[in-house]
């Protein structure tokens, strides 16, 4: 034992489930620590065990642990459906908090149950709604929806898609890796470096704020639920198709009541292109009313969302012209324009200037983090050699070796069968998967950013190298690195929130996975429903695709240029490339060296993606985060409304989306 640390009383090995607080007193011995996040937070990890750990009060229960699957079940959905159509993966962890406590006390306002859950169940609950929509649905945003977009040919525009057992086994797999890569850094990170991890103390404040008796409760679920309810009504007449008229050969034909888009702003004067004039809407100028999108501008800020509209005014007024007379002869002596038509600028043009720059600035800002990575490894090596924790508390090292062996093993062999890897760099994959999702895990903890898309591009490129003409290998093995470091981060931010509340991390890693089983569900379920073949992300003249996927863009870009190499690229193209690449790493560079000015300097992932998505989206965005930014500005208790109202508004468009998805499939054909 150290000097002068306190004593740890001995635990004795608890069992994994546990009975459900039944009474008041039950609750009383379940209320929250004394000692605030703050204070919990400075304890040496002996101080911890004697003075926070509450090993003995109801954290994984039955109910905690049905709630979190129920609402994971949910969440998975809307973050897959928001997800495909801005490109971002948000936490839901505030929203299940939020969710769930309101949903106990109206079940015990109705005498069906009598007592809410406890703060420990609250935290175990959470790991669980926080794994299924979360750390299952990444690799669907990006290595999967880009490997359909490599599939497509003029013979087959619907591309080919992956059969749903291989896919739900890839997510399922994926999820169970990141969750064990967890376990070696937990104590490093946490019980020792005691990093902030400031998603999972935010959860850990609410928490305790409701518990306590706090009133912003009300007003959030309310903002929630309201907001939900005004958002599904969106699909309802957007999505659904209920309307019938009499097509072509007088065929009954089923549409939505209203589009997709408004083409309001065809009185303004068109865009030439080519020696003509076109309207606005040809472009993609048209109003978007997507209550996601308004919520995704709300979250990601003014900064983001002005940056997007830059680079969405780039492609309009710069890009699309040019496009559209710059002609090329092919080697094959076929003369073709490096766009086809005013809608196709973004996804044939713009992506070759929008996704270098996204690549280049996420994989230089990573390499100004080069102390985070030494200390990364460094701290891994400091926990394996401190002595061992009570028994019955810290996730044990063999529960590593058999969740990520056999987690592993199972991507290896389908990375093998299914996308020509050879096992050897399947068996590489995973050794740089793990000491990138060790990186990531603490520049998460640090600064609440996952770097996934950084590790990604790391992997593509590695494997750009190793496997040139192999998309497939160079897209799955990119998804394996995501994919896995995303549910490691999560499942760190979660075992943060336990930390702060005395929590038993061996609980919530067990919590961690149950919710691996329902958000695979969902996830490749939705997936399969809204995105059926490849036409679900083609644009048409006036009509931005249904799911614009910009997550997985730059992938396939980054595939298709090891895949075919830069001569087969249109000039402007290659251009564009070379534009793309020393703008993303200025932006780096400007970032890292003005970072007092940083709020004032353009956003590298905003530009990046208004080059390549459509400008109706951008407008949206910038409408949501203008719309935020005017309502904090003005009342400054707006800022604990945003995050509940931003989560209704996707959870609402999202969950009737699907269900609408649902009904065109399999009924109203």
């Amino acid at each position: 034992m150290l000097l002068g640390a306190p004593s740890v009383r001995r635990v004795t090995p608890p069992a994994l489930f546990q009975r459900a607080p039944a009474t008041a007193e039950d609750m009383a011995a379940s209320r929250p620590l004394e000692l605030g996040p703050d204070e919990v937070d400075a304890l040496s990890e002996a101080a911890w065990y004697a003075r926070a750990y509450r090993g003995e009060a109801p954290q994984l229960t039955v109910r905690a642990a049905v709630t979190g699957a129920v609402l994971g079940l949910v969440l998975a959905s809307a973050n897959l459906y928001f997800g495909l159509k801005t490109g971002w993966h948000i936490g839901m962890g505030l929203t299940a908090c939020v969710v769930s406590f309101t949903l106990w006390r109206l079940l015990c306002k109705a005498g069906w149950s009598r007592t809410p859950l406890s703060i420990l169940e609250s935290s175990a609950m959470t790991s669980t709604a926080s794994a299924a929509s979360f750390a299952t649905g990444n690799t669907l945003l990006t290595a999967v929806p880009a490997l359909l977009l490599l599939s497509v040919t003029p013979e087959r525009p619907g591309g080919v898609s992956l059969p749903w057992p291989i896919t739900a086994a890839w997510v399922f797999l994926l999820a169970v890796l990141g969750t064990c890569l967890a376990i070696p850094m937990k104590r490093s990170l946490i019980n020792q470096d005691r990093l902030r991890f400031p998603s999972g103390t935010a959860i850990a404040g609410l928490l305790r704020t409701f518990h306590q008796g706090g009133a912003r409760l009300a007003a959030q679920a309310r903002g929630l639920f309201i907001a939900a309810v005004v958002a599904g009504v969106v699909p309802v007449v957007r999505d659904l198709r209920i309307a019938e008229h009499l097509g072509a050969g007088g065929r009954a034909v089923r549409t939505a009541l209203a589009p997709a888009t408004l083409a309001i702003f065809d009185w303004l004067p068109g865009l030439e292109g080519a020696g003509a004039r076109h309207p606005l809407s040809a472009w993609n100028v048209n109003l978007d009313y997507s209550p996601g999108l308004l919520a995704a501008g709300a979250l990601i800020g003014l900064r983001v969302a002005l940056s997007m509209a830059a680079g969405a005014l780039l492609q309009l007024l710069v890009i699309g012209p040019t496009a559209l007379s710059w002609t090329w002869t092919t080697p094959a002596g076929k003369v073709v324009a490096a766009a086809a038509g005013p809608g196709s600028v973004g996804r044939e043009i713009g992506v070759w200037v929008g996704a270098p720059l996204l690549v280049t600035s996420g994989v230089i800002a990573f390499a100004f983090q080069w102390r985070a990575v030494v200390a990364a490894f460094r701290g891994l090596r400091r926990s394996a050699a401190t002595r061992s924790a009570p028994a019955g508390v810290e996730v044990p090292m063999s529960w590593f070796a058999l969740g990520a062996g056999l987690s592993g093993a199972g991507v290896v062999m389908l990375t093998w069968q299914w996308f020509g890897v050879p096992i050897h760099d399947g068996l590489l994959a995973l050794v740089l998967t793990f000491a990138l999702a060790l990186v990531v895990c603490r520049v998460t903890g640090e600064t609440d950013i996952t770097p996934t898309a950084a590790m990604g591009k790391i992997m593509q490129l590695t494997y750009g190298g190793l496997l040139p003409q192999n998309a497939a290998a160079n897209l799955m093995t990119a998804g394996i690195t995501v994919g896995a470091s995303a549910a490691s981060a999560d499942l760190m931010t979660d075992l943060k929130t336990g930390h702060l509340l005395g929590a038993n991390p061996r609980r919530q890693f067990v919590a961690q996975l149950l919710g691996v089983v329902p958000g695979t569900l969902a996830t490749v379920f939705c997936f399969s429903v809204l995105i059926p073949d490849a036409t679900a992300f083609t644009d048409t003249p006036g009509h931005p695709a249904a799911f614009a996927v910009p997550g997985a863009r730059p992938w396939a870009v980054v595939a298709r240029l090891f895949q075919d190499g830069i001569a087969s690229l249109h000039p402007m193209a290659r251009h564009g490339l070379a534009y793309g690449l020393a703008a993303g790493a200025a932006l780096a560079v400007l970032e890292r060296r003005l970072a007092r000015f940083k709020p004032y300097l353009p956003s590298a992932t905003g530009l990046g993606l208004g080059l390549f998505l459509s400008t109706s989206l951008s407008l949206t965005v910038l409408l949501g985060a203008t719309a935020a930014w005017i309502a904090t500005r003005r009342r400054s208790s707006a800022a604990d409304l945003v995050v509940p109202v931003a989560s209704g508004l996707i959870a609402g468009e999202a969950l009737v989306g699907v269900a609408a998805a649902v009904l065109n499939t399999f009924v109203l054909r």
